[in-house]
């Protein structure tokens, strides 16, 4: 939205999670704290401040794009804004001021707020709900409609006043010319020592001035967190939400209590998740797929109709279409996977391409290796990858046979539709349609062990 500035509010330390790192890089759905405010941001406006204090170099290395405000203090929510006061002193727009630990709050809402307080021309506003138990939040106290009279916090409250179930979600929109004059007349009298947000509410108020309260009807979006339970508690509602709208969308999820999802994960219709299925980051799970337990999936690509069977660890890889993994797989690093590869039982991929049709069904372990289509790689082949101080490669051409525990010492080359003979260790490149055959000539010693015995 033009002449829209928005303002982050994340210098806090996380005190009551016992923590040294900031809340807002704690995570919760995948994502950090910062990191889902962020998103809902950018749906409303690209121009955007984050004030950062503490973990002050993990926050900006965290999210680049955004311009930052150092807060060397932290001496509260009007003293945060009063550090960018510098960086909005030419600025005529209105600022959004978001706290940075609200991760549920929607882009949804910001839109319908800031519509709400531009056709109302009010100078500020305040985004509230209603709570069935709002016990140490700060009440609303409306004038008429939808203007605000005042933000009453819960130790200043009256009986009367602690009846009112409406709260402040510290969600604001200024004009930013006011809002800096006002800060300018706010002070730190109080137990705490510091400078409140709310105070410029009551400024504005007493200036008679139009300030808006507008209340949405989830009071989840604006749950703030402050300790290691509120943390879990909005986890698990996340993590829920995402269960839903993907069964909403055709996915069947068979159990989604025990069901982790990331709110950035795309998963197609007609996909089947069993139970106590971890999928992460970035991943992108096509039509068709079905994925048994206790396998986690990161960062990657399942093309329509794999299966991935049980216990299963893929990271930072794809598989095509019709590919079957497992169990207990571990793809990692790039691995690549063409259409119909098969990789069943202990078989560990890593930085390696496997061609269509190309199978490795028992505890292998390929690495660094380019594999074509049709291959048969059999139980126990290691591509022995590493020499003590780099990695090498290992190419194996369209059809080969690798036979049973066979070691393929790189760099080395199996050319198109060579076999490799079970039990061997491969040092030489294998021409094409060639027999390689590397270990020692069985002999075979009769009567050995009558005569051991004799000797005994």
């Amino acid at each position: 939205m033009e002449n829209l500035r928005i303002l982050i509010l994340a210098a806090g330390k996380s005190t009551r999670m016992k923590s040294k790192y900031a809340k807002v890089l704690h995570r919760v759905g995948g994502s950090t704290l910062i990191e889902h405010v962020l998103r809902a941001a950018h749906s409303v406006s690209p121009d955007i401040f984050v004030v950062v204090g503490h973990s002050a170099e993990k926050v900006k290395a965290l999210v680049p794009g955004v311009k930052f405000v150092d807060q060397q203090e932290q001496l509260g929510t009007g003293h945060a804004v009063m550090a960018a006061r510098e960086s909005f002193s030419r600025f005529s727009g209105d600022v959004l001021v978001l706290p940075g630990d609200v991760p549920l709050i929607s882009a949804r809402t910001l839109e319908a707020f800031i519509k709400f307080h531009h056709e109302g021309e009010f100078t500020a506003s305040v985004l509230t709900a209603e709570s069935a138990n709002p016990h140490g939040y700060g009440r609303v106290v409306r004038r008429h409609g939808n203007e605000l009279n005042s933000i009453v916090e819960h130790r200043d409250a009256t009986p009367e006043i602690l009846k009112i179930s409406e709260i402040n979600s510290s969600i604001y929109l200024f004009n930013a010319p006011t809002l800096l004059e006002s800060l300018t007349k706010i002070g730190n009298n109080n137990a705490q020592g510091e400078y409140y947000l709310t105070d410029v509410i009551e400024i504005l108020v007493n200036q008679r001035l139009k300030v808006g309260a507008f209340k949405i009807a989830a009071i989840d979006e604006i749950l703030g967190i402050n300790t290691r339970q509120e943390l879990a508690a909005v986890d698990r509602l996340m993590r829920r939400r995402k269960c839903e709208s993907l069964m909403a969308e055709g996915v069947t999820i068979i159990d989604p209590d025990t069901t982790f999802i990331d709110a950035g994960v795309e998963i197609g219709a007609d996909t089947i998740i069993y139970p106590s299925v971890q999928i992460q980051g970035k991943t992108v799970i096509d039509e068709d797929v079905t994925i048994h337990s206790f396998t986690r999936i990161s960062n990657s690509r399942i093309g329509a109709g794999s299966v991935v069977l049980e216990g299963c660890v893929i990271v930072d890889s794809e598989l095509g279409e019709r590919v079957s993994a497992g169990p207990y797989a571990h793809l990692r690093m790039a691995a690549k996977l063409a259409d119909t590869v098969k990789v069943g039982n202990f078989v560990e991929i890593k930085n390696s391409t496997l061609g269509a049709g190309t199978k490795s069904m028992h505890l292998a372990y390929l690495g660094d290796a380019t594999i074509g289509k049709n291959v048969n790689v059999g139980a126990g082949v290691i591509t022995c990858n590493y020499d003590g101080v780099k990695k090498h490669p290992t190419i194996i051409e369209d059809g080969a046979f690798i036979g049973t525990d066979s070691q393929l010492i790189a760099p080395v080359r199996i050319g198109k539709d060579a076999y490799v003979a079970a039990g061997s260790s491969v040092t030489d490149d294998v021409p094409p349609e060639s027999l390689a055959i590397a270990r020692g000539r069985q002999a075979i010693k009769e009567g050995w062990v009558k005569r051991r015995k004799q000797k005994e």
